[in-house]
């Protein structure tokens, strides 16, 4: 069976309460990423955070980070463009990277495209009513196209993301129009617990993803479950030839009492991947399969 790509989801902006690993400054961002690495990941997925765990924004806090991580390991980066914490328009979303593209020891591999906009308000179990009422991650055509110009620049691979099928929908018609090309490297973000934007992680929620992938491009698609347990459809995802995307920034993954780490939990797929006759892609591998372009720098 073909390699899979499994990628380290270190942090999001999941909060210390459900596990104490989460990293939240550049120094813990990037010993993870190296552990990660060593466990079999070839793609790390960060946020900038500040010590306390707010969203740290600055240009600065990648720096720092993807120097670190180049210094350290060869696994291929994929930042954050903020989410709903970085509510400016296209050019100021984009500003992180367009410093982090001025040197080689700084420079990311993947830039994010959530392709649509939906509503991310949280939901409280406890008192069956939404904690917030007005958060909405807004990507308007416009902004997505910006992005796609920019990532298409400096080289670099587009991640792209789709919350539920009308993502799907545009990434084909952008397909068509040649804002994007293919080989399509496509994360279904199912959503669980205490958010709803996304299809429930289960086995229908993701067949209605797979469902609708683009039938004339080449698409390489990969999951992940945001406040979910994707270790419920790991097995899944593994025999349809999927990837996976996991971590400590989308759930709180423990082994009985003991909280994971996330290298442990790199590991927990790795074994199973194995055992179910794929083998975990190196980095060079997963260039290969997602035929990354050469990163441009500081044009």
């Amino acid at each position: 069976m073909d390699k899979i790509i499994i990628e380290a989801r270190v942090n999001e902006l999941a909060t210390r309460r459900g596990n104490p690993h989460v990293p939240f400054v550049p120094s813990e961002i990037i010993s993870d990423g190296i552990a990660c690495a060593n466990e079999g990941a070839s793609i790390l997925h960060y946020h900038g955070r500040k010590p306390d765990g707010e969203p740290e924004n600055a240009a600065e806090f990648y720096l720092e980070t993807n120097a670190g991580l180049r210094a350290g390991c060869d696994i291929l980066i994929h930042p954050t463009l903020g989410y709903v914490a970085n509510e400016t328009d296209a050019m100021g979303r984009f500003a992180a990277v367009e410093q982090m593209m001025k040197s080689a020891e700084t420079a990311p591999d993947f830039a994010p495209m959530d392709c649509g906009s939906v509503n991310v308000d949280w939901w409280n179990p406890d008192t069956n009513s939404f904690d917030t009422t007005e958060l909405i991650y807004k990507n308007s055509t416009g902004t997505l196209m910006h992005f796609a110009e920019r990532i298409a620049h400096y080289g670099l691979k587009p991640y792209l993301v789709s919350w539920n099928v009308s993502f799907t929908r545009l990434i084909e018609q952008f397909l068509k129009m040649g804002v994007l090309k293919d080989p399509a490297y496509i994360c279904f973000c199912l959503t669980d617990q205490i958010i709803f934007a996304g299809h429930p992680g289960t086995p229908a929620g993701l067949d209605a993803h797979t469902a609708f992938l683009p039938q004339d491009f080449d698409i390489v698609w990969t999951a992940v479950n945001y406040k979910g347990d994707l270790f419920l459809l790991t097995e899944k995802i593994i025999r349809a030839g999927g990837h996976i995307s996991i971590g400590l920034g989308d759930f709180a993954y423990m082994d009985g009492s003991r909280h994971l780490t996330n290298a442990e939990v790199i590991a927990k797929v790795v074994e199973q991947a194995r055992s179910l006759g794929r083998e975990p892609a190196t980095v060079e591998e997963t260039r290969q399969i997602l035929e990354m372009p050469e990163v441009r720098i500081g044009t």
